[in-house]
């Protein structure tokens, strides 16, 4: 039987489908604990947040505010970065808010990632890995039940013998 390797993260519930209930109907404790540690810790990623209507809800649209200030602004991109401080310098501090409000620059400039950032990410879970980098994987999973697969694997033993 061949180890097969899935492109997307189990995260809630509702990825499982009835196997959790199956398991405590059928009173399999441990197939039950393994499904539960293989779920998300995060509460955000719950089922009932993972409908169309809290994925569409868009807060800054609803109280009418403004975009957000650029946090970051990366050098490694073909954009150039916004600086202000020439006319700050040859203009004083009026001047600059001025161009500040015209074309905004980010608040902090720096390279893709710092080697503190990167080893942060390395200790954290693969879930928590994918939202920081924005990769969406599809949550639909269709698993082989884990009584099927021991079957199946007594089937495969018992061919194995008689070979």
């Amino acid at each position: 039987m061949s180890a097969v390797q899935l492109n997307s993260v189990l995260v809630n519930e509702s990825q499982l489908g009835t196997r959790l209930n199956h398991a405590i109907g059928s009173n399999r404790r441990g197939e039950f604990g393994l499904l539960l540690s293989l779920l998300s810790a995060d509460a955000r990623d719950m089922a009932q947040f993972q409908t169309q209507s809290h994925k569409s809800s868009d807060l800054r649209a609803k109280f009418d505010l403004p975009a957000p200030q650029a946090l970051l602004s990366q050098l490694d991109k073909d954009t150039p970065c916004t600086d202000n401080s020439q006319i700050y310098q040859q203009a004083g501090a009026t001047a600059f808010r001025l161009a500040n409000l015209l074309d905004e620059e980010a608040l902090v400039i720096r390279r893709n990632e710092a080697l503190e950032m990167e080893q942060v990410l390395a200790n954290c879970e693969l879930n928590v890995r994918n939202k920081y980098q924005q990769i969406t994987t599809s949550p639909e999973v269709q698993l082989t039940h884990f009584v099927d697969q021991l079957q199946m694997q007594r089937k495969m033993s018992e061919f194995i013998a008689q070979a």
